[in-house]
């Protein structure tokens, strides 16, 4: 695979990252302190958002698979949802100041057509990369690079807020507030439409995959359920991300009212420059060794390092900053090591079924990614809110230790209860090899043993082959 095609498929990933830090950090606050939307009811459809959006993922990725144009199974998404992903999301970073009772419906509704029209475009797109190849480290180095590229979008959208500030040349208020974010959708539009194009012009699919059986949804769960690697891995990554989203959506709160510090912006920006400078490590350690043992290593330094936020207090910004360098290291690897494990695991169902399902497995792995930062989300905003949130004002006490615990422990004890899951994956280096070997075999019509369940034969009623 040349760099010119892996970079093309990297391309989306940086250019769809508008929908993560802006959405989820810069907009909360910028619509709670400014448009004039109530912190509980903010929170309620950001999780209600999420959860109806959710409710797609495994609907449109097994429509992916079964897909079969002259352009392939998942780039005619790619492109055909990016126009108008575009415009939702420059619909939703432009709200009409001065309606408070017309705020919340038009936060509600511009966030869930994003959320739609982004899950159009990223189940298929991610779902490209796990057949792009089916080389054990090869996929760690073009779904990090992929993931890489996701980070460094995302570094530029933490960044883009504070540059279209400086570009704004109004005095500080709504008005200005408003024009920066004006900025901000104009220029993430033609982006995001820009490296879609590239990437479907660039990137072929691969012919030599068989189309799955069509199949009802209840039936494609069913088949999951076998597949204990890729439950293991999606348990693992659920239950932390149920504690990983609330500090991208509370760091600004953290920052402003427990450090009493105007530098969250510059913290963020250290965190994710430290994550993208260190996955390079991670993909060599993971190749070193494999990648259970990378991404439990990494997990456990970025946790370790976080934990200890939750001593600080107003005045410990330099602290805070070695603490957020010391977490960042491990978290490039949190992102990027998962995505080439899911391919693996989707190497076994292809063992089990005789069917290529990425779509299938990747609407899966998006329904539990965004039903879990939408509950830890909505929840943990409306606990702030119920602590008694004041927007611009001093906060009591009460709502600084419940912030401090939203944004510090119950990541740290979700990343923990992650970890102690993910020790029971069974998939590595040496097992993956006999998963393809098996794979091979089976499909010239042999029967095959279960590289990871030995007793169990697959392909017919014979004894396993001594070989």
């Amino acid at each position: 695979m040349s760099s010119a095609v892996r970079a093309a498929y990297a391309a989306p990933a940086f250019a769809l990252a508008a929908i993560g830090i802006p959405v989820y950090v810069h907009l909360p606050k910028f619509y709670t302190d400014v448009v004039g939307v109530p912190v509980g009811t903010l929170g309620a459809l950001l999780m209600a958002a999420r959860l109806l959006d959710g409710l797609l993922d495994p609907t449109i990725g097994a429509l992916s698979d079964a897909t079969r144009t002259r352009w392939g199974r998942r780039r005619p998404y790619v492109i055909g949802a990016a126009i108008p992903l575009a415009a939702a999301l420059y619909l939703l970073f432009t709200p009409p100041l001065g309606s408070p009772a017309l705020a919340p419906w038009w936060f509600g509704i511009w966030l869930f057509a994003v959320f739609v029209l982004w899950t159009l475009v990223v189940v298929p797109y991610e779902s490209l990369g796990p057949e792009l190849t089916y080389d054990y480290d090869q996929r760690t180095s073009l779904l990090a690079l992929r993931d890489g590229a996701l980070l460094l979008g995302t570094l530029v959208a933490a960044a883009s807020p504070t540059a279209a500030a400086a570009l704004v040349q109004m005095p500080p208020g709504p008005a200005a507030e408003a024009a920066r974010f004006r900025l901000v959708a104009l220029s993430y539009g033609p982006l995001i439409v820009a490296a879609c194009l590239w990437c479907v012009w660039s990137v072929r699919e691969r012919q030599d995959s068989k189309p799955p059986r069509r199949q009802r949804l209840r039936a494609t769960w069913r088949d999951m359920l076998a597949n204990r690697p890729f439950l293991i891995l999606l348990s693992s990554y659920a239950v932390a991300a149920l504690g990983s989203n609330l500090p991208a959506t509370l760091v600004l709160f953290y920052v402003e009212y427990v450090l009493q510090s105007p530098s969250a912006d510059y913290f963020m920006l250290l965190y994710l420059v430290t994550g993208i400078a260190c996955l390079p490590m991670w993909v060599a350690v993971s190749k070193r060794f494999d990648k259970k043992h990378a991404w439990l290593t990494a997990t456990a330094v970025n946790t370790a390092a976080f934990s200890g936020v939750y001593f600080l207090g107003p005045g410990d910004a330099a602290v805070y900053a070695a603490l957020v360098f010391v977490s960042g290291i491990g978290f490039g690897a949190t992102i990027a090591l998962p995505s080439s494990m899911q391919a693996d695991v989707i190497d076994y169902d292809e063992l089990l079924s005789g069917r290529r399902r990425e779509g299938s497995y990747l609407g899966v792995w998006a329904v539990a990614r965004k039903m879990s930062a939408a509950i830890g989300v909505g929840v943990g905003l409306h606990v702030l809110d119920l602590a008694g949130y004041v927007p611009n004002a001093e906060q009591t006490p009460h709502v600084r230790d419940v912030l401090v615990a939203l944004y510090a422990l119950v990541p740290c004890a979700c990343n923990a209860a992650g970890f102690a899951i993910a020790l029971a994956y069974p998939i590595g280096r040496r097992e993956h090899a006999a998963i393809r070997a098996a794979v091979d075999r089976r499909a010239l019509g042999h029967p095959v043993c279960d590289p990871l369940s030995p007793d169990r034969v697959l392909g017919g009623p014979q004894p396993c082959p001594s070989s």
